[in-house]
């Protein structure tokens, strides 16, 4: 059986709270419709009701005047809010925590340019994160591309130099709000990427509102963007959404001041860094010579090593040795061969059938046939009888045959 569930108001509106904060699709959205209940207090705080046909929601815009948020919205205005969903657990009201409101005018025709020039450059993989290039792990010359009065510059040096005082900074000079600013902003990335020792590119500005930011929403700036061949930041001082120019860098920086920090390693901890490498890495060669030291001591210490001149007369001794032993062996294999071949060509002498005839025999032969019986030869036949020292030539007169003793 399952048991019933019993929460106390407090718990119960925890769990709710928990629930929306963890939630991220109820984070970071924009809601559009129209103003009721507007009301600004003395403590710096907006409370307003937004709705449309079928619904309400309730919403406060905590110090509105430090988030750029009109002081002249009124009941009846259509707007467009970005914010997050908010939960008040003490009260348990539900409500939409605001932070920026931009009224739904010329502005709001502008979004809508804007989200269609989006959805084409995202189909054309201007997006895209495989196309983004990363950031040199150690810049030594940096291009900027930003007013020259604004707050945006003397942040960037400032950091910089806290950071790294080695880094060069380049500054092209350009307007970043109103007529000609992204005339001037793309004329500034293209001249900074004609300079072959700037490693890298941070353009943008510091905050303001979204008017004033709109030359990063323009799609030739955002092009000039994706062409930089060098790596390039957008750092526009904004945290309501993302520009054009957010999208298709190689980096998005949400002020010039953390474009800075997330491009300049702090020297003094790269130092720690690779101070920190070096002694690992002088420890492992330690640790890798002494290792060596010992097996050499081993191996030293070895019973060849150490007897390494004996055995080498050792051996030399024995090489001798069978050397001796070799030479015998092959003169005596010569000596039995050679009388071997003395044997073969006695042999062959004796078996020669002039060394017979020397002894006495002759050989018959009539028209160079050997007669070898006397049904051989006829009488009157002219014979010759081969001898030792030459030939008999004879008439065969008389044929006598001998009786077999056997």
């Amino acid at each position: 059986m399952i048991e019933d569930k019993v929460y106390t108001v407090s718990q119960l509106n925890k769990k709710v709270k928990n629930y929306l904060d963890e939630n991220y699709e109820l984070r970071e959205f924009f809601l559009e419709g129209e103003l009721s209940g507007v009301t600004y207090y003395k403590s710096g705080h907006l409370y307003f009701n937004i709705k449309d046909k079928d619904a309400q929601v309730k919403c406060a815009a905590f110090s509105y005047k430090f988030k750029k948020i009109p002081e002249d919205l009124k009941d009846g205005d259509q707007i467009r809010l970005f914010g997050d969903v908010g939960f008040y657990e003490a009260r348990g009201d539900f409500q939409i925590l605001v932070r920026h409101i931009q009224k739904q005018d010329k502005l709001g025709q502008m979004f809508a340019n804007l989200e269609k020039i989006k959805k084409e450059m995202e189909k054309a993989g201007y997006f895209d994160m495989d196309k983004k290039k990363p950031l040199p792990r150690y810049p030594k010359n940096i291009g900027v591309v930003t007013a020259i009065t604004g707050a945006a510059i003397q942040d960037i040096i400032k950091t910089t130099k806290k950071r790294d005082n080695r880094i060069n900074i380049y500054i092209y000079p350009a307007k970043v709000q109103g007529v000609g600013a992204k005339e001037e902003i793309v004329k500034g990335i293209e001249v900074l990427n004609k300079i072959p020792e700037i490693d890298m590119i941070i353009a943008g500005r510091g905050g303001g509102s979204i008017e004033d930011l709109w030359a990063f929403n323009e799609k030739e700036t955002a092009m000039a963007f994706y062409k930089s061949k060098k790596p390039i930041i957008s750092a526009v001082g904004h945290e309501v959404d993302f520009l054009l120019t957010d999208l298709v860098a190689d980096v998005r920086a949400a002020t010039p001041t953390q474009a800075i920090e997330l491009s300049v390693p702090e020297k003094d901890k790269s130092k720690e860094e690779i101070n920190g490498k070096v002694k690992y890495l002088n420890s492992i060669l330690l640790g890798y010579i002494e290792k060596r030291k010992k097996e050499l001591e081993r191996r030293k210490n070895n019973y060849y090593i150490r007897n390494f001149i004996k055995m080498i007369e050792e051996r030399n001794q024995l090489l001798v040795d069978r050397e001796k032993t070799v030479k015998s062996l092959m003169v005596l294999n010569l000596t039995k061969t050679k009388n071997e071949f003395d044997k073969r060509i006695h042999k062959l002498v004796n078996l020669n059938p002039m060394k017979i005839l020397e002894r006495g025999y002759s050989v018959v032969s009539s028209e160079n046939k050997v007669i070898k019986k006397l049904e051989d030869v006829d009488i009157n036949e002219v014979i010759d009888i081969k001898i030792s020292d030459g030939i008999i030539k004879g008439i065969v007169k008389e044929k006598i045959y001998e009786e077999n003793t056997d």
